[in-house]
């Protein structure tokens, strides 16, 4: 049995969010228990529900699972305006399930376009 010695005024272990999300991913999968995650982690089986909790909360787990649907491209090379012959950007649209629509340059990074929806699909 591995015991930990805490020293000085804090007694508490602090875990990241990134630490908690790589936990609860553990747990989710098909046929692992929860309790033998916890006990690898060295934690309860409560700190992973809570945790899970937390993080649906706070938009890092989505509480549906997404659905993935067709992509139409609307054309392959830079579309140029009528008008001006300038060249214009692609966009990326997305269709919410609360009715919004996220439209967004194509070449935002991914960790820009996720915080996006979750906001437009928390307000």
């Amino acid at each position: 049995m591995r015991q930990e010695i805490l020293t000085g005024a804090e007694r508490r272990r602090h875990w990241s969010v990134d630490e908690k999300l790589r936990i609860v991913a553990e747990a989710e999968v098909e046929g692992r228990r929860v309790a033998d995650i916890a006990r690898r982690h060295d934690i309860t089986r409560q700190h992973i529900y809570q945790w899970r909790r937390e993080l649906r909360s706070k938009g890092f787990l989505s509480v549906v699972p997404p659905v993935f649907l067709p992509v139409e491209l609307a054309c392959e090379v830079p579309c140029r305006d009528g008008d001006t012959g300038a060249v214009r950007e692609h966009h990326v649209e997305i269709g919410l399930r609360n009715g919004r629509t996220v439209r967004i340059a194509a070449d935002v990074p991914d960790a820009v376009l996720h915080r996006m929806i979750r906001i437009a699909e928390g307000s």
